[in-house]
């Protein structure tokens, strides 16, 4: 079995508990954010929300995430990966289990910024770690499988929403998620800091400021500026599309029960998208998969979007599901390939930051242009054209990282 060179002054560490210990973290998060796009069009429903209401919800979750993954990243590069991983996953966890005794949309809007911090700083903190501790001939698979376990909160995250809110309510959903604070316990005593981070630790210590300067400086400049594009074009559209999705259902006239059922039906399509990504990343390059994987997404959405029947919609789901979220597992195995370590965590996490703003303008869109008398088909192809934005700027100006050795 491969193990982790030099994980620590101890122990290694198999690359397999490597990504299942990351990667159950990450199936936490992946379930919170799930239960929520669930949660948006139940809280519509009990709390008599309009669209501009219900957009908010998906927006504030991203404010959070953009003030997460900046303030985590670059505390990441200062203390260490795996304490950010612990401390997020803690924040998240508790936030969302007390967002559940809420009764105004007030002070629920409050405790999701808090869930979205943790989520923001947790998600590019745990694949930085994971990169840092793979070898280069296997990193961008590994990082993409790690990227696997998204899915898989996804599908149990649709689970808990079509068997519990429905009979239980959506507080019992959301008390599901505050689990993941137990499993932060688990994750101390078990998992390893990156050995790069280790290694780097005793050398000079560098400021905050010098980290956030060197993404912008000449060595750096061309690659944080793609990240910064494709980062904004990916989370804008994903959120805008798939926080909406049950509430797209219900709109096309398909009740609360059946909306959630066909939702989970296009949530399954997900795992063969990160495993094929996972396959292609170190056969043809990051490179080919994002293009390739970013062109499926925009051309599942502009069909979805003009979908008229129930087989189209389901069938366009699928794909879009398929193609976004293997373009998604392909953009966090490429963002930490970009820099070295000294500032690894600082770029990944700024990269991440300025993609959740696309996530605040998102659902905010949708629920914007809603209320204006827009159809999903208008909207969509919005989406359509960001994603192609972002695909273009990665084939025409990134800089492909296959197998190369992280400095």
């Amino acid at each position: 079995m491969t193990t982790i060179k030099e994980t620590t002054a101890t122990q290694p560490i198999s690359r397999n508990k490597l990504l299942g210990v990351a990667g159950v973290g990450w199936m936490f998060d992946a379930m919170d954010v799930g239960i929520l796009s669930f949660v948006i069009a139940a809280l519509a429903v009990d709390w008599g929300l309009n669209s501009q209401q219900m957009g908010w919800i998906g927006s504030v979750n991203s404010i959070g995430m953009a003030v997460g993954a900046v303030v985590f990243g670059l505390l990441a590069d200062k203390i260490g990966r795996k304490k950010i991983f612990m401390w997020t996953l803690v924040l998240f966890s508790v936030a969302s289990g007390l967002s559940a005794l809420t009764t105004t949309l007030a002070v629920f809007l409050i405790l999701r910024f808090f869930v979205g911090m943790g989520l923001g700083g947790e998600l590019p903190v745990a694949s930085t770690l994971v990169s840092e501790s793979v070898e280069a001939k296997e990193r961008g698979r590994v990082v993409v499988l790690l990227e696997s376990f998204w899915a898989a909160g996804w599908l149990i995250g649709a689970l808990i929403a079509y068997f519990v809110i429905p009979d239980y309510g959506w507080r019992v959903a959301l008390l599901l998620t505050a689990l993941p604070a137990f499993y932060a316990l688990y994750i101390r005593m078990k998992l390893p800091d990156s050995p790069q981070f280790v290694a780097k630790a005793s050398a000079k210590k560098r400021t905050v400021w010098q980290n956030m300067r060197d993404l912008l400086a000449k060595p750096y400049r061309k690659q944080t500026l793609v990240l910064w594009v494709l980062w904004f074009s990916v989370v804008f559209s994903y959120y805008g599309m798939f926080l909406w999705l049950p509430s797209v259902m219900t709109g096309k006239g398909f009740d609360l029960i059946t909306s959630f059922k066909y939702v989970l039906i296009m949530t399954l399509a997900q795992l063969p998208g990160y495993f094929t990504a996972a396959w292609f990343i170190e056969k043809f390059g990051r490179k080919f998969v994002l293009v390739t994987y970013l062109i499926g997404t925009a051309a599942s959405a502009l069909v979805f979007g003009n979908a008229e029947s129930v087989a189209m919609l389901i069938g366009a789901g699928m794909a879009l599901s398929f193609f976004n979220l293997g373009a998604w597992g392909a953009l966090y195995a490429y963002t930490p390939e970009q820099y070295p370590a000294v500032n690894r965590g600082t770029g990944a996490g700024i990269a991440a930051g300025v993609g959740r703003i696309g996530g605040i303008f998102g659902p905010l869109l949708v629920g914007s242009m809603l209320t204006s008398g827009y159809d999903i088909s208008t909207i969509f192809a919005i989406f359509c054209g960001a994603i192609l934005i972002g695909a273009a700027a990665v084939l025409f100006f990134g800089k492909e990282t296959k197998q190369t050795e992280l400095q």
